[in-house]
């Protein structure tokens, strides 16, 4: 039976990891153990551990847990490194091995590594983002139905204000919009440049907030700091301040659905069908329960919340 853990690292390896994220770079450690057995070879003998790591907001991080709790109960033997950063950080330690496997999500990893992709509905991304995995060393197993969408978020108030349906009506207002996202979102062809080409809308200040539009995010739009706001669709934030959630017909946002992204050389057989039965049960109804679990009046910790829920859905021994 798994027993709770803590985070940044549980399981059979003994190893930690160090991580750094700035200016979209990374640096992850492993330090070395001394009871670590060695093969003639001099490879370690844990060298078939998985690491699992997340971006760093909260929904990331539970994703992750589930990832590892489940691969652990299997018997793989696991390690974590959480909060890594955002794409720009840990798609890259992906690369080079310093983590092995991380919770996505399929649109907006698409355009990470091809902008020049049109896709916008689920089975052409992930029609699409498999050969652009490949090229990386990278792949993607089965996409979970649970998706977690970027979203334009406004306040009930300013919505009725402004007579707010979609995007597209923000962009009159243009010269009145301070926005709150990640720093990342400035850049992206899907965040400020895209709203700027499929709608008009220019914003006057952006105010860069690295929590994934989690609670300083909400806090900056409730607060009235911003008028708009960079927020999941999973956030449970949105009901529980009558936040709004503005159409997006242009389909500036992809698909987002969650997806295992996994280093080719640590993917077998065992790790894919854990990983599997994870996504096959994961619906954005319970992607936005874990959410509320962690970040609502019960205050879990993600690992706990994960584990929680593998139990209840019989993924794991209780």
């Amino acid at each position: 039976m798994s027993q709770p853990i803590t985070p940044q690292r549980f399981g059979r390896r003994p190893a930690a990891w160090l991580s750094l994220a700035a200016a979209g770079t990374l640096v992850l450690a492993a330090c070395a153990d001394p009871t670590a057995e060695s093969d003639e070879d001099g490879e370690d003998a844990d060298s078939g551990a998985v690491t699992v790591g997340s971006a760093d907001f909260p929904e990331s991080e539970i994703v992750a847990y589930l990832y590892a709790h489940a691969l652990e109960d299997s018997g793989v033997d696991v390690s974590t490194s959480m909060n890594i950063g955002s794409r720009e950080a840990y798609v890259p330690a992906l690369e080079d091995g310093s983590i092995d496997l991380i919770p996505e999500y399929t649109g907006n990893l698409l355009f990470y590594l091809d902008d020049d992709s049109e896709a916008a509905d689920a089975e052409s991304i992930n029609e699409e983002l498999p050969e652009a995995l490949e090229e990386r060393g990278l792949e993607m197993l089965s996409p979970a139905e649970a998706e977690s969408t970027d979203a334009v978020v406004v306040t009930s108030e300013t919505a009725e204000e402004w007579e707010l349906t979609t995007i597209a009506d923000l962009a009159d207002r243009s010269e009145d919009i301070t926005f709150a996202g990640p720093p990342e979102f400035q850049e992206r062809s899907v965040g400020l440049p895209g709203l700027e080409e499929n709608y008009g809308l220019s914003v006057s200040s952006y105010t860069p907030i690295s929590d994934g539009g989690g609670p300083a995010t909400v806090d900056a739009l409730v607060g009235g700091d911003v008028t708009a706001a960079n927020i999941f669709t999973t956030s449970p934030a949105l009901p529980e301040n009558d936040l709004v959630v503005l159409e997006d017909p242009e389909s500036n946002f992809p698909a987002q659905q969650v997806v295992p992204i996994i280093s080719s050389d640590a993917l077998d057989d065992e790790v894919a069908e854990t990983l599997d039965s994870v996504s096959e049960l994961l619906s954005t109804e319970e992607l936005i329960e874990l959410n509320d679990r962690v970040g609502g009046s019960e205050n879990q910790e993600p690992s706990d919340a994960a584990m929680e829920w593998l139990q209840e859905h019989g993924l794991i021994d209780g």
